[in-house]
Order: structure tokens, then sequence, then C-alpha cells
């Protein structure tokens, strides 16, 4: 009988004792990572058909415009990103549980047919269009003359039936008709159009894929048709015998402004229109005699339009986000996006309701 002990063990050598039990905590932990990495190595590879817009970088439009005789501002223009990517089910999860994150349908963002890469490449000329109409937005309210220049009439659409068919090809650019120059459209019309029916044009084309203001052009002699409309399947539906026609679809061809002030915007790798209203501010107020800020952080998105309208844009809500995590007292936004900007911000960031250049100018005047 042992000696002494509640339990009967104290004078038992160590030798005769039983092992200790090892803790079982160890091997469920490890049993617990292991499901978890089995089942992340599972739901990796499964892609999801969304895109997840998360709030993304915030610049400051001055770092990216260089205004010839600008002038620094005190305050700071910020213009608003967002960023996407495909999501596979992990990150899919992830994104419903993040507020600031939203999870958009792949063909809404990208079309049947257009890869990512092609969707990249149209965010970049997309950028490149807004920035060239912020500079004609910005000049021309502050009074500067701004020209245009066009490099001819691209051949969009070839009429079926028509004289051009096997002279004409899609991409094609008429850059004169009948040795007289065309920079736009309207005028390749206004020198067709006073032909009739029979008669025999030259028109001068650069062909499809060079740049029309340096390629070596091409005479092709047409004689005119009588004017037809077509249904889609190219039956003619329509004929007038008094009008003369080609058979082609046109549009301008790679027009261009002239800018009497030499602006330069490096936006990196930043796409897409919707820059377009901040960096026409940025523009305008480089150029003017007072800080528009008066010496404050307004963020804003929007595209621009030459008229000065003010397009809806995507993601206002992450970008309302990313205005407030960057210290922005007020977020300008396209009126189309209003609604859902005030919903984001929650009265957390002073939302501003914008449809042209104008009410954005007003609003800074007012600060």
């Amino acid at each position: 009988m042992p000696a002494s002990g509640a339990d009967g063990w104290d004078s038992v050598p160590p030798s005769l004792l039983p092992p200790e039990r090892p803790p079982k905590w160890p091997f469920v932990t490890a049993g617990s990572l292991a499901a978890v990495a089995l089942a992340v190595a599972v739901a990796w590879p499964i892609d999801m058909p969304y895109y997840a817009w998360s709030p993304g970088p915030v610049e400051d439009a001055a770092d990216v415009i260089d205004v010839e005789d600008g002038t620094d501002a005190i305050g700071d223009l910020l213009f608003l990103t967002v960023e996407q990517k495909e999501v596979n089910l992990i990150e899919y999860v992830a994104a419903l549980i993040d507020p600031e994150v939203d999870l958009v349908g792949r063909e809404r963002v990208r079309a049947p047919g257009v890869s990512p890469e092609e969707l990249r490449r149209q965010g970049l000329d997309q950028m490149v269009t807004s920035q060239e109409t912020a500079k004609y937005v910005a000049l021309t309210k502050l009074g500067y003359e701004v020209t245009f220049e066009g490099h001819g009439a691209r051949i969009i659409g070839v009429v079926p039936g028509s004289a051009a068919v096997g002279h004409l090809d899609d991409g094609d650019v008429i850059v004169a008709v009948d040795g007289e120059p065309v920079e736009f459209v309207a005028e390749a019309v206004d020198l067709i159009g006073s032909r009739i029916p029979g008669d025999v044009i030259t028109l001068t084309i650069a062909a499809a894929g060079d740049d029309p203001s340096t390629a070596e052009a091409t005479d092709v002699e047409i004689t005119l048709g009588p004017f037809v409309e077509v249904d889609e399947e190219g039956n003619v539906v329509d004929q007038d015998d008094d009008r003369a026609m080609v058979g082609v679809l046109l549009e301008n061809a790679d027009p261009q402004f002239i800018f009497p002030v030499d602006v330069a915007i490096e936006a990196d790798n930043v796409g897409g229109p919707s820059a377009g209203m901040m960096f026409t501010l940025e523009i305008m107020n480089e150029l003017s005699d007072e800080d528009m800020t008066k010496g404050r952080r307004i963020a804003g998105t929007g595209t621009i339009n030459p008229d000065g309208a003010v397009g809806a844009i995507g993601g206002v809500r992450q970008k309302v986000f990313g205005a407030m995590a960057a210290g922005a007292e007020a977020v300008l936004v396209p009126a189309a996006n209003y609604d859902d900007a005030v919903e984001a911000a929650d009265g957390r960031i002073d939302v501003v309701r914008v449809e042209t250049i104008d009410d954005a100018l007003e609003y800074l005047a007012a600060l």
C-alpha cells in the first residue's frame, strides 16, 4: 500500500510511473491548418465570373501635369482610381465581406471576346482621349484659341453593291478628292456630294494601317453610283438616282487638337476616362493667378466632354472611400453618380454634385 499522497503515487519511483500523455492541441492545430491549406489549394484555381473593385491609389493631379509657365498651387486637386481584378473563389469570398469592395459581373467589365490585354489597351486609349479633351476644355474656358487638325476621312464600312466594292477597304483613309485635300469627313462629303451618278472621281488613299499624315498615298478612280440605302442583310431598300454615292461609311482619321500652351500629362498606367474633370481643373488652376483650391484638399472624379459636360463613371463608392482615406474634405462627383456617392460617404465627407465643369468651378470659387 502506498505510504503517502492523496493519489497513492508519491513514493513510487519515477521509472515505474505510467508515461505522460502528450497534449492534444498541437495535433488539432496542425490538422486544422492542414485542412485550411488543402481548402485554399483546392479553391485558389477556381476562377469566378467577377471582377472585384476596390479603392485604388489617389493621385495629386499636379504631380502628373506639367503646364508651360504654370504656377504651383497650395492646395491639392486629387483624382481617384479604382483597382479591378478578376477573382478566384477565395478572393470572391473575401470581397463579399469587405464593405469597400464591390463584385461586378465579368461581362459588365469585359465584353465576350475581349481579352484582358485588349481591355487594358482600351482603357489607356480612353485616358489619352480624356487628357486631350481636358486640355481643350481648360484652355478654351480660359480664353485661349484652340484649333483642330484632321488627317483625312477613314473608311469604317463599305456598302455592299456600291461603287466602292473592290476598290476601297475598311481602314483606308481618304486624304484628297480630285486633288482637293481632305482633313475631315465633312470636307469629303461636300466634295463628293456635288457630283452626280456616273461621274468619275479620283480618291487619294492612305492604305489601312498607315499613318495618313506621313504615308505614301495612292490614287484610286471611282465611278460614282446612285445613292442607295441597304438593310442589315445588304439588300437595297431605297435608291435615289439623282444623288451620287461612293458607298463608304466614314469617320475623322486621328483628329488632333493644336494647343497654344504646352501641357504634358503623364498618368503612367492609369486607364479610363474618369480623371478628365480633375485634369481640366488642375490645368486651369496652374494657369490662374489665384489658387482655386484656397489651400484645401479636394478630390474628384468624372469624365469630361468637349462641351464641358461631366459624365458618369464606374466605381464611385470605391473612389469616395479613397477620397476619405486620402484626407480630402470634399469629393466632386458626376450628377449621375451622386446618390451612390452620398450613400458611400455616410456623412463623413462632403459630396458635391457636378453636371458641368462650371459647377465644379463655382464650388471652388465659393470655398
